[in-house]
């Protein structure tokens, strides 16, 4: 029995919610079962490939919904977790009772424990410092922006690891671990530790890049590194440049894709926040109330320079009207 499971690639939260869905589906469901794994990203035009789709059964967690009967397993938190109305009505409509959806939860790792838990007796104690970790990096709950940045702990380097790694057998290594080890004990790995002090200090030198191309403006921030190689940079950088802000948009780029990325400053008192996962479907993307990503392909960097200078009038305007002083 193959199960193959499809999970949100370089997301710390996808690669948690795949290993955790392993463990749990061989403590209570096949004990025997093999899996295969494949990463998803989200990209202009379409995000799934049916004749991937090529286990006995088959997985998503922490990505979209897919209507299809290949489809066997689903868990996933995003306030835009369908491609579509008919995908929503579909999930609706079936009432499937190994498909799952809570937007509530801040990690598909933590909802993903719960429901195996309630529904199916799984033992959550020896995962439990996984799953708190998920639900602080995919929550964005941590003390401050400064502790975000720091990169002290080592879910925090592993996750560093996971978002700018190029070689997709990385992070299928580190599914095996994740859900049986301490993640300390993983950070230790050869395969793991070589890689730190080169991100560190990329890490370090993309404080200074985002610093130089960021402006904060009715406490909204925009910054444009297309210019460099960016990709995984940490999210939470440009509010620790700019504490007082309350938005910022981020353009950057990949092989595959150019990327806006709209956020809220997770420390930011203020109230009455718009839903950026409203803003980004507008233009085909999507995420949570508070943060949110539109992929727009390689070659249309002009398209998604004119949706960022909308989004950021739209969020600044919203500033000046609720956030005032």
């Amino acid at each position: 029995m193959i199960i193959k499971v499809f999970y949100h690639d370089k997301c710390f939260d996808g690669a948690c919610s795949a290993s955790l869905f392993t463990r749990f589906y061989r403590e209570r469901i096949r004990p025997a079962a093999e899996f295969e794994y494949q990463g998803l990203l989200h990209r202009a035009g379409a995000l799934f490939n049916i004749e991937d789709f090529t286990g006995d059964e088959n997985a998503i967690v922490d990505f979209k919904y897919l209507a299809s009967d290949k489809l066997t397993w689903w868990f996933d938190h995003h306030e835009s977790a369908f491609l579509s109305p008919a995908d929503a009505e579909h999930f609706e409509q079936e009432q499937s009772t190994t498909h799952f959806f809570d937007p509530d939860y801040k990690s598909c790792t933590k909802f993903l424990a719960d429901v195996a838990e309630k529904r199916f007796g799984f033992d959550t104690r020896p995962v439990a410092e996984l799953v708190k970790w998920a639900d602080i990096v995919d929550g964005a709950s941590y003390e401050s922006a400064a502790a975000a940045v720091g990169m002290k702990e080592a879910a925090m380097r592993i996750t560093m690891a996971i978002e700018a790694n190029q070689d997709p057998g990385f992070v299928k290594r580190l599914i095996g671990m994740l859900a049986w080890r301490p993640l300390g004990e993983i950070l230790e790995e050869p395969f793991v530790a070589t890689q730190l002090a080169p991100l560190l200090e990329r890490h370090e030198r993309s404080i200074e890049i985002i610093r130089k191309h960021s402006v904060c403006t009715d406490r909204t921030i925009f910054f444009d590194v297309t210019g460099y190689d960016l990709e995984g940079y940490n999210k939470f950088v440009p509010y620790y440049l700019h504490p007082e802000s309350v938005y910022s948009v981020g353009l950057s780029k990949s092989s595959f894709r150019v990327k806006i990325s709209v956020g809220s400053n997770p420390w930011t008192p203020a109230e009455n926040l718009i839903n950026l996962a409203k803003i980004c479907e507008r233009y085909g993307g999507g995420g949570h109330a508070r943060v949110g990503a539109i992929s727009f392909p390689p070659g249309d960097f002009a398209k998604a320079t004119e949706a960022a200078k909308v989004i950021v009038d739209e969020l600044r305007a919203h500033a000046r009207q609720f956030h005032a002083g």
